[in-house]
């Protein structure tokens, strides 16, 4: 392959959709990026070849509960430049493929480690789909006439989320590459570019058909509670399901629809919304933070900031006097120091034009 990252090793274990996101980015930007799969017999699911979140890779079937299988693994690692897993944390360390044992073999590796709610927190094994993650973190929006939480604003998923990030990793990969040609380039990323991007998921979707979630599910939704405010549902797993019935007291219901059964959904969606309507958020925040059931409170930005598991990953700092969120990714070897406030216009204009007039390129 060409692009800026050519030369780039990558082993990614498969997992997750965003983990696979990864692999495909970097794989579009040159890297050679080989997936570690489940060994033939082993449960997994299986990606057609048309789905965009396995494109531009090899695959390796490796047994990661063998020694043999572990073994293997290690011993490609040893040959990478950067390894990716989104395993929930601790894992990887059990499986005997986390970063003490990876860097034994190989220290220049970069580890990347890519989890829902991350490694601190009470939340850390927790599933973490993307309706609640949103709902926790501050960034849904809300419909003013009636309170209840909508899909975030989507002027952020072009312009942020699609445009400005491909645009930095663009830039990085530009980079990573001047360091083997001695020469600059340029990085002419569009907007809709990063949003197509970012869409991946929704080709996937088509390439696979079935294999997604839509809001009007009853167990992928919204629901108000007893005082107006709201919790989002994202109990996809079936383990996760039967702990929302569990706890809403819905598992004695002898006509309990099939929440297989799309036409049975409105009626399934009234009886979970009658069972949360009966108390306040408050009630259920505190009876759900006890178990892993996909359920998270629709929190506003300022509530969001005082959630125990943002504040155990330090997911917002402060900046002067306000509270703002952290950069995004943590490293282990080279923490960046926090964020510094932002500078009035030409505050630093003779200090800049002395400073770097003195450095030689």
């Amino acid at each position: 392959m060409a692009g800026p990252l050519t030369g780039v090793r990558v082993l990614e274990f498969a997992g997750s959709a965003p983990t696979a996101f990864v692999g495909t980015v970097l794989s579009g930007l040159g890297a050679d990026v080989v997936r570690v799969d489940r060994a033939p017999g082993t449960v997994g699911d299986v990606r057609p070849p048309e789905n965009p979140l396995s494109r531009g890779r090899r695959s390796v079937a490796l047994d990661l509960k063998s020694p043999e299988g572990i073994e293997r693994a290690l011993a490609l690692a040893e040959h990478a430049d950067i390894l990716v897993e989104g395993f929930r944390p601790g894992v990887a360390d059990r499986l005997g493929i986390g970063p003490e044992a990876v860097h034994a073999r190989n220290p220049r590796l970069v580890y990347g480690r890519l989890s829902g709610w991350g490694g601190e927190g009470e939340w850390a094994g927790r599933a973490a789909h993307d309706l609640a993650v949103l709902a926790l973190t501050g960034a849904l929006d809300t419909d003013p006439a009636t309170g209840a939480p909508v899909p975030p604003p989507t002027a952020y998923l072009s312009s942020f989320a699609g445009g400005a990030n491909a645009h930095v990793h663009g830039l990085l990969a530009a980079l990573h590459e001047r360091e083997r040609s001695g020469r600059g380039q340029v990085v002419d990323t569009a907007l809709a570019d990063g949003a197509a991007l970012i869409a991946t998921l929704i080709h996937q979707w088509r390439a696979v058909p079935g294999n997604h979630t839509v809001t009007d599910a009853p167990h992928y939704s919204f629901y108000a509670a007893a005082d107006g405010l709201h919790l989002a549902v994202a109990a996809i797993e079936p383990r996760l399901y039967q702990n929302l019935l569990e706890q809403l007291g819905l598992t004695e219901e002898a006509a309990l629809p099939d929440r297989v059964d799309a036409a049975a959904w409105p009626e399934l969606r009234a009886l979970i919304a009658a069972r949360f309507a009966t108390r306040d958020r408050a009630h259920w925040v505190k009876l759900f933070d006890a178990v892993d059931a996909g359920v998270a409170p629709v929190l506003t930005a300022e509530e969001a900031a005082q959630h125990h598991q943002l504040a155990a990953r330090g997911a917002f700092v402060e900046v002067g006097d306000t509270v703002q969120p952290a950069p995004a990714s943590r490293f282990d070897r080279t923490p960046a120091d926090a964020p510094g406030r932002a500078p009035l216009p030409g505050e630093h204009t003779d200090e800049v034009l002395a400073e770097w007039s003195q450095v030689s390129r």
